[in-house]
């Protein structure tokens, strides 16, 4: 599975307004990229670019792969709502892409990766049986079930609690080790611990933001972590 590199080059237009841009934005291929930038400013508008999820938008300029090959049928995407499908159980939610395409669903890998997120024994359960991080959980085993090459994030693990947000940015940090991940996230300690790359999107532009010289998911205690959080916090209040 070759993992290529993402590039959006030129702006996002709704009705002739520009919604972000000019910028240009180059995600590494096989790295996990983390996107901050205040409210508003038009992460997921980039991530929903490169899913080719535009309707009522145009581009102007360039989105796509490093490779030139098409990006469709090689993203999964995590959107910040979960997305579940209130009359299909969690197991069945997580295999939704292969019922879907008419392909058989591993039932054996879906259960697994429920277990893994720590949703073992709730698999026959309907989303409105679940917490929202529960939810939220299973809408990130539906998204590593899915095994694309470029995964799309957007803020994955909001609804969870310290020691499960812990746990679950260990997991994906695991299962998509080597794809090419672009992850917007409004916290610096996630992108701090994650990120082989940062970058901070401004109304001046996207700047790039050296991570610590140390293998992620770092330790969120260790001096580097903390220190990369407080710098990204203080860039932060400086564009808001």
């Amino acid at each position: 599975m070759i993992a290529p590199a993402l590039i959006f080059e030129g702006r996002v237009l709704a009705r002739g307004r520009a919604l972000v841009g000019p910028v240009r934005l180059e995600v590494p291929g096989g790295r996990w990229t983390c996107l901050l930038g205040p409210s508003g400013i038009g992460k997921s508008t980039l991530l929903h670019a490169f899913a080719g999820l535009t309707d009522g938008l145009s581009i102007d300029g360039t989105v796509g792969a490093g490779d030139g090959r098409p990006l469709a049928g090689r993203t999964a995407l995590m959107a910040q709502a979960d997305g579940l499908l209130p009359w299909l159980t969690a197991q069945e939610n997580v295999v939704l892409g292969d019922r879907l395409r008419r392909r058989r669903p591993d039932a054996e890998r879906a259960r697994a990766l429920l277990a893994r997120a720590g949703l073992a024994g709730l698999e026959g359960r309907k989303p409105g049986a679940l917490s929202g991080g529960q939810r939220q959980r299973a809408a990130l085993a539906r998204t590593l079930y899915e095994d694309r090459p470029v995964v799309l994030l957007d803020e994955p693990f909001s609804a969870l609690d310290v020691a499960n947000r812990a746990r679950m940015q260990d997991l994906a940090a695991r299962a998509l080790a080597g794809r090419t991940v672009l992850h917007v996230t409004h916290d610096p300690a996630e992108a701090a611990r994650l990120g082989h790359a940062i970058r901070l999107l401004t109304p001046q532009g996207i700047a790039a933001i050296p991570p610590p010289d140390l293998p992620a998911p770092r330790a969120p205690d260790h001096a580097c972590t903390l220190e990369l959080t407080g710098r990204l916090t203080r860039q932060l209040l400086e564009a808001a």
